[in-house]
Parts: structure tokens; C-alpha cells; sequence
């Protein structure tokens, strides 16, 4: 399966999706800190920001159109996370817990953006990717009670729904100075 989604993508969209995964990693160490500050030491400061750099993985999929480039922006975000050896990471969960939150946005777009990328679709898979991406570092590192892990969820919801929306504004945006051109998934 992976071998066929990258013969029918093309190069461009591949260095993209790359680039995007590599921004979102470069402003995860900046934006993680700064969200603990304001979270405490109750609510993982991941769940708080990750609206901000889901962003990414979702605009990987709402740029280049192509079905799957959510899953591969998150697998090339594990990937450069294992190779960098960033501070603060989860190790070889890493895979895991960047790679399902890129799956996340391709369910949601597989669901919600049947021929165009539209807001829902990107407002959405910020939801779930970032729900995604807490449940995982919950069951793989943290293993919270019910209570927190609740308060942590609804929290990753609405920052990865803000995340999301703006995924779509900077996508409208791209697309309305003519860098970017409207396309139907392939």
C-alpha cells in the first residue's frame, strides 16, 4: 500500500509533506514549554498545544490533496524524532504516537472531504488528530486516571479543533494568492 501511494505522488508533494512534518517537529520544543506554563503540572502540556503543531499534519493533507499524506507527515515526524533525538520525546513510541494522529487526519478526510478539502474536514481532523495523539501518549507513557485523562481530551479537542481551523485558514490563504491551486484528491 505504501509502495503505491508513493508511485502516484508525485515529488513535489512528497519535499512538501517532508517540510511540513519538519516544521511542525522544529515548533513542537518552543510551543510545548510555553503551554506547560499555563497548564500546570495536571494537564500535559502536549494536549494543550497540540493544536499548534497538528496544525501541520493538517495542512500537510489539506495542501497537497493526496489521501494518506496525513499518516506519511506524522510517520516523517516519528522518523526525524528517532534520528534527531529531541529532548523530551517518548523514544521508539515515538512511531506510534506521531504516526496515529496522522492517521486521525486521513480518517477525518476520508470521511469529510470527498472531492475538496473544505473547513470541517480540516477543523475536524485537528480534533482527531489531536485526541489521537494524547490517547496514545496516555496509554504509552503517562497512563492518567480517568478524570485527568477526560480533562485532557476535551482540552487536546478544542486546541486540535483550533489547530485545525487554522490549517485551513493558512490553505484559503495559499490558495487565494494562487501558490497553491485548488485540486480534487487523488
Amino acid at each position: 500500500m505504501l509502495k503505491r501511494l508513493l508511485n502516484k505522488t508525485s515529488l513535489f508533494h512528497l519535499i512538501l509533506i517532508a517540510v511540513i512534518a519538519a516544521l511542525g517537529i522544529a515548533v513542537k520544543p518552543v510551543v510545548v514549554p510555553l503551554a506547560q506554563l499555563v497548564t500546570g503540572p495536571f494537564v500535559p502540556g502536549g494536549a494543550a498545544a497540540g493544536g499548534i503543531y497538528m496544525l501541520f499534519v493538517v495542512l500537510a493533507a489539506s495542501l497537497t490533496h493526496v489521501r494518506g499524506a496525513g499518516t506519511l507527515c506524522g510517520l516523517c515526524q516519528g522518523l526525524l524524532i528517532l534520528a534527531l533525538g529531541v529532548p523530551g520525546t517518548h523514544g521508539a513510541a515515538s512511531l506510534i504516537t506521531y504516526t496515529l494522529p496522522g492517521i486521525a487526519v486521513d480518517l477525518a478526510f476520508l470521511l469529510l472531504a470527498r472531492k475538496k478539502v473544505a473547513m470541517p474536514a480540516c477543523f475536524v481532523g485537528g480534533i482527531a488528530a489531536n485526541v489521537a495523539g494524547t490517547v496514545a501518549v496516555n496509554f504509552a507513557l503517562f497512563h492518567m486516571p480517568l478524570i485527568p485523562l477526560l480533562l485532557s481530551l476535551c482540552l487536546a479537542a478544542f486546541s486540535g479543533g483550533l489547530g485545525g481551523l487554522g490549517a485551513w485558514g493558512i490553505t484559503r490563504q495559499l490558495k487565494k494568492w494562487g501558490i497553491i491551486h485548488e485540486k480534487e484528491r487523488t
